[in-house]
């Protein structure tokens, strides 16, 4: 098997796996995948807290977001805050009603590291992480350059 295919199905094993992981807090809090990932995106990311970041970042369809945040707020989970300067752009906050999910979401993501990043090394962790980072900035600027063609 080429190299990169093993680099591509490998990616999706990790998606799928989170994914798996994921469904436990949909099932006990009666969420979609989605929805959790809605949830999880804006705990971790309080910066970026439009629709629009989350479809961009997380690469799911805007209409998918959009039903998920609905749903959410009729859940009472979540609400909408207009920006202050641009009343087009519409932030999103997690209420204090999702802390329970929050908290979940945190223990599956702290398992879900714990499975994939078992038995390595701190030293190789480092490395890993600085080999990415590298990758991810080469992917940046490939992508600015193709922007401008």
């Amino acid at each position: 098997m080429k190299m990169s295919t093993e680099i591509w199905m490998g990616l999706r094993s990790l998606l799928r796996l989170y994914d798996r992981m994921l469904k436990r807090v949909c099932a006990e809090h009666n969420l979609t995948v989605i929805e959790a990932d809605v949830i999880s995106f804006l705990q971790n990311n309080p910066e970026k807290d439009t629709a629009v970041d989350i479809a961009e970042l997380r690469m799911i369809s805007k209409g998918a977001v959009s039903k998920a945040v609905e749903s959410l707020i009729q859940k009472s989970l979540l609400e909408r805050i207009p920006d202050k300067q641009d009343r087009r752009r519409i932030h999103l906050k997690l209420k204090p009603e999702a802390e329970p999910v929050m908290e979940m979401v945190n223990d599956v993501r702290e398992e879900f590291l714990g499975n994939v990043l078992e038995g390595f090394t701190r030293e190789e962790l480092e490395s890993h992480v600085y080999f990415l980072r590298k990758i991810f900035d080469n992917t940046k600027l490939a992508m600015e350059r193709s922007e401008k063609q």
